[in-house]
């Protein structure tokens, strides 16, 4: 666990601060949360908390490894390396793959979430990473103001959180899948389709804490061999209502490369004064 990022990490349990002691985090309460040997560290402090499958989290890392997502994982880093540096939170970050192109440039990263497979990841996709294991709706293990930037790529939102954990003049940057993305293999396949008032229930969410401060477009064709678009799927929320074998048998009647659309909003988004 990167000791700068855990200086900006609080107890789950009591909100003092936490500090390295051999393989565990402590604070000065005496509550005590183990560095599991991955390198993460559970701070859900034994509430319920589900996440993201091991078969999921492959697919994920499969797919953005072959590089598809690559226009967004560009578009992601440019917007964070014009905010001043300083400890970038991601919330639902997976496997941190746009948190590691994030700080690229400089800064710390604290992935969060709430998937042991995805954290197990977490901790080693950058020697400046640190991962733990907490759910945005039961409160980030994070000190106010700690954050320069908070990341949100597909995942839940908390306004109330994320304005808690920004610094003055942060930035909130959040990316959300606009009507045309992978429209091709929604119609295909069956899967889930984007909500029509996706951007409108963002704004509501949002709203109360925040204001918008830039909006960008991420468009590109995807050409995906058959096993990449059944990773597609197999990593996002359509996993959870679809029959894998239905899919891949669906797959094999198409001619490769399979044809989809990425189609992303990117949001930055700065605290109401």
């Amino acid at each position: 666990m990167q000791p700068t990022v855990v200086t900006h990490l609080r107890c789950p349990v009591c909100r003092a601060p936490l500090a390295r002691a051999d393989t565990a985090l402590r604070c000065p309460q005496g509550h005590s949360f183990d560095v599991a040997r991955q390198g993460y560290v559970d701070l859900t402090a034994g509430r319920p908390a589900k996440g993201d499958t091991a078969d999921m989290v492959a697919a994920r890392e499969s797919l953005l490894a072959a590089g598809h997502f690559g226009a967004l994982t560009a578009a992601v880093a440019e917007l964070v390396a014009h905010e001043r540096p300083g400890l970038v939170v991601e919330v639902g970050a997976g496997t941190a793959h746009y948190l590691a192109a994030a700080i690229r440039a400089g800064g710390d990263g604290l992935a969060v979430d709430t998937s042991k497979p995805a954290l197990r990841r977490a901790a080693r996709a950058h020697e400046r990473i640190g991962a733990v294991r907490a759910d945005i709706w039961q409160g980030l293990p994070v000190a106010d103001h700690a954050a320069a930037v908070v990341l949100d790529v597909f995942a839940p939102r908390s306004g109330a959180e994320f304005a808690r954990v920004l610094r003055p003049g942060g930035a909130l940057v959040v990316a959300t899948p606009a009507a045309g993305h992978l429209a091709e293999l929604v119609d295909a396949l069956g899967l889930i389709r984007v909500d029509p008032a996706k951007r409108e229930r963002l704004r509501k969410s949002l709203d109360p804490w925040f204001v918008p401060a830039g909006e960008h477009r991420v468009r590109a064709p995807l050409a995906l061999t058959r096993a990449d678009a059944h990773a597609l799927v197999g990593m996002g929320p359509s996993a959870w209502h679809t029959d894998p074998d239905a899919i891949r048998a669906a797959l094999e009647g198409m001619p490769e490369p399979v044809a989809a659309t990425l189609d992303v909003d990117l949001t930055v988004w700065r605290a109401r004064t």
